[in-house]
């Protein structure tokens, strides 16, 4: 049985609140009473269990103030207001402001259970929401994989736990190497439809007709199921989607219409499109097109995700390094800033296929990473990205990556650390505290 949710009921007057507090009480509500807005912010966070019933006139910090106070901390968060004669006005500017109801003075105590159930049912569904997504965020394995704390990538991360839990067809789009499937396979792993099938398919892997065939018929002679049956209940990831010509995307359409919503199978798309000037658009039926765009994830390209390539070469770098039993290259303030200025055409794929050559050349104790990156580009010129960076972005990314190095190689013991950066401990808790870098990820 869920627990009951609590009423705070905030009235400079005893009788009123006390009056209240009695009715909401016999009406299996769990209450508590304050006498003034700042004693209930002491006990009222962000994620208070409940609701608040409020007064407008009241001594020190009013109504209003309170309110706002409270949408300051935690928008979700209902709050009904209770007014007296002539202050409807200002009853309707709290519910502006965002307020959940208001209740004029002298009020029916009916009407008061009824507004405090309502209250609670929406609180609950938004706390149960606001933990499903905590869960998800820091528990599921493969959000894990999507590595990078740049404000792209936490929108992607908040996109795919907002997106997972919907029900319609997505299409992931975005250039090559940016870790499509990645998200694809993230997007079913934090939805109601995790612990059935996700079934892949490389829909440029099979001429026209045999693609039509893998998809809806199948094989009855050798039993197997079509993909759209291997799939049922579950997702199905269509990659390299513009690959299907024009007979297979009518059926796939009618097969998306005939499951009418929500879907019983997800289609999820994944658009690796590479043709200069034209998109998924251009190539998909108008009608198919829109049926999966209507949720639609972009990956963000490497180039615009600042620090995240440091981390990324960092963490590539490790792992290759344990793969060929040697140690990973050090990468220096012009290495780290010739990462950060490198435009990426081939994004991560390029990055990680960068870090393996710079292990290997490490290896054997030649080359540079400036090197590798020439020759990725197969120009004679240094590699610069079209977009300048302030200076203090490169200082920062490198800074927070030769913490991180650090960290890692003495296991989180932060004297030595210490000893090895020169810094005093209260400059690197600091420093730790401003990149996003805890101790105890390392130990």
């Amino acid at each position: 049985m869920a627990k009951a949710m609590k009423i705070a009921i905030v009235d400079d007057e005893q009788d009123m609140r006390q009056s209240i507090s009695q009715w909401l009480a016999l009406s299996g509500f769990d209450t508590e009473t304050f006498a003034t807005a700042e004693e209930a912010l002491k006990r009222i966070g962000p994620d208070y269990p409940g609701v608040v019933v409020s007064d407008v006139r009241m001594p020190g910090m009013d109504g209003m103030a309170f309110l706002k106070r409270l949408m300051s901390q935690d928008s979700a968060l209902p709050v009904i207001i209770i007014t007296g004669h002539g202050d409807v006005p200002m009853a309707v500017e709290a519910m502006r402001v965002g307020a959940f109801d208001f209740l004029e003075k002298p009020f029916n105590p009916d009407q008061m259970t009824e507004l405090a159930k309502k209250a609670t049912q929406k609180r609950r569904l938004a706390l149960d929401a606001r933990a499903l997504r905590r869960d998800l965020s820091g528990g599921t394995q493969i959000m894990d994989k999507l590595i990078g704390a740049s404000p792209a990538m936490e929108r992607l991360r908040e996109d795919i736990l907002d997106l997972g839990q919907a029900d319609g067809h997505v299409l992931i789009d975005g250039e090559t190497g940016t870790g499509k499937t990645l998200a694809a396979h993230a997007l079913h792993a934090v939805g109601a439809r995790a612990s059935k099938p996700f079934v892949l398919v490389q829909c440029g892997a099979y001429p026209a007709d045999e693609m039509s065939t893998q998809l809806f018929e199948g094989d009855p002679d050798a039993a197997v199921l079509p993909l759209v049956e291997q799939a049922r209940g579950g997702t199905l990831c269509l990659e390299d989607i513009e690959a299907l010509d024009s007979n297979v995307q009518a059926r796939l359409l009618t097969f998306i219409n005939d499951q009418g919503s929500p879907a019983e199978t997800r289609i999820v798309a994944v658009s690796n499109l590479q043709e200069q000037g034209k998109t998924s658009e251009d190539v998909l039926r108008p009608d198919l097109f829109y049926r999966l765009a209507a949720m639609r994830i972009t990956l963000p390209p490497l180039r615009q995700r600042g620090e995240d390539i440091l981390q990324l070469f960092t963490r590539f770098a490790d792992q290759f390094a344990d793969e060929y039993g040697c140690e990973a290259p050090e990468v220096g303030a012009q290495e780290a800033a010739q990462l950060l200025q490198a435009p990426w055409p081939g994004n991560v794929r390029q990055l990680t296929n960068v870090a393996e050559r710079a292990v290997l050349q490490s290896r054997r104790g030649s080359g540079t990473i400036a090197s590798l990156l020439m020759a990725e580009s197969e120009s004679v010129e240094p590699v610069m990205t079209t977009e300048g960076k302030p200076l203090k972005e490169y200082v920062e990314a490198f800074e927070r990556m030769l913490i991180d190095n650090t960290m890692r190689r003495h296991k989180g013991s932060i004297v030595s650390v210490m000893e090895e950066l020169c810094l005093p401990r209260r400059t690197l808790n600091e420093k730790m505290a401003k990149y996003g870098l805890q101790r105890s990820d390392y130990l």
